[in-house]
C-alpha cells in the first residue's frame, strides 16, 4: 500500500509542476521573442534494500523550444527581428552579458540603446550610445547608421549578434546564458529591421497539454483515494479478528 501512496503522490506533484510550466508558456503567448519551455517526465529508481522495483516519475525541464516565432512587421526603425539561430546581446542587471530574441529596442534619456526593461543593448565594444535627435537605421548585419538633421549619416555602432553552438539556460530574469561564458560575435548573423519576432508558443497545443495534465492529476488523486479506501477496509478486516 505504501508504494501506491508515494508513487501517486510523486505523479500528482509532477503533473502540478507541468501545469505550472504550461501556464507560464500560455501567459507569454504575446511576449516578443519568447521561447516556450519544454517539459518531460523521467523515471527515477528508489535506492535502498528491497526497493529495486520502485520507480518515481518526476517532471524535468529539458530546455526550450528553439523554433522561430512568427514575424510581425511594425515599420518602426528600432524594432529588429533576429533571424535563424542568432541572438541579441544585452547587459543583464548583474552586469553580465546575456542574450535575448526580444528586439523592441528604445533609446533612453542618456541616448543609450536599451531593451523595453531598460537593459543596455551591447555592440562589439560594449553598450551603444546614439546621438540626440538622430534618425536611426539598422542594417541586416546589425550596423547602426544615424543622421542628425541634414548632416552626413554616420555609423554609430553595431549590434552584437551571436549564434550559440549549444542550447543556453534561461534565467529567472527571462534572459538566456550559455554555460561557457560570453559568446563571440557572429559576422554571418542577420536580422530584419522594422519587424518583431512573436512568441513561438502555440495557444491551442498548450491548452490541450494543460487539459491532459489536469486529467493526469485527477487520476493520481483518485489513486490516492483508492489507497485510502483499501487501508480502511484492511483495518476493518484486522479489527474483526
Amino acid at each position: 500500500m505504501d508504494r501506491l501512496i508515494y508513487l501517486s503522490m510523486a505523479g500528482a506533484k509532477a503533473a502540478m509542476q507541468r501545469q505550472d510550466a504550461l501556464a507560464n508558456n500560455l501567459a507569454n503567448v504575446s511576449t516578443t521573442g519568447f521561447r516556450a519551455e519544454l517539459q518531460a517526465f523521467r523515471a527515477v529508481p528508489v535506492l535502498g534494500d528491497g526497493a529495486s522495483t520502485r520507480v518515481y516519475a518526476l517532471e524535468t525541464t529539458v530546455g526550450y523550444d528553439d523554433k522561430p516565432g512568427p514575424m510581425q512587421s511594425t515599420g518602426r526603425a528600432l524594432d529588429v527581428a533576429v533571424q535563424g539561430k542568432a541572438w541579441l546581446a544585452v547587459q543583464a542587471m548583474d552586469g553580465v552579458e546575456a542574450y535575448t530574441r526580444a528586439g523592441s529596442l528604445q533609446v533612453n534619456a542618456e541616448g543609450q540603446l536599451v531593451t523595453p526593461s531598460g537593459l543596455p543593448v551591447l555592440g562589439d565594444g560594449g553598450p551603444i550610445t546614439l546621438p540626440a535627435n538622430a534618425t536611426v537605421e539598422i542594417a541586416t548585419d546589425g550596423s547602426i547608421t544615424t543622421q542628425v538633421g541634414s548632416a552626413k549619416p554616420q555609423q554609430s555602432g553595431k549590434l552584437k549578434l551571436v549564434v550559440p553552438e549549444a542550447p543556453m539556460t534561461r534565467g529567472t530574469d527571462g534572459l538566456f546564458r550559455p554555460e561557457q561564458g560570453d559568446l563571440p560575435a557572429e559576422p554571418t548573423a542577420r536580422l530584419q529591421s522594422g519587424a518583431l519576432e512573436g512568441s513561438n508558443v502555440s495557444p491551442v497545443e498548450t491548452m490541450v497539454a494543460m487539459i491532459s495534465a489536469a486529467r493526469q492529476f485527477e487520476h493520481q488523486m483518485k489513486t490516492l483515494h483508492d489507497a485510502e479506501q483499501r487501508e480502511q477496509n484492511a483495518a476493518k478486516l484486522l479489527g474483526t479478528g
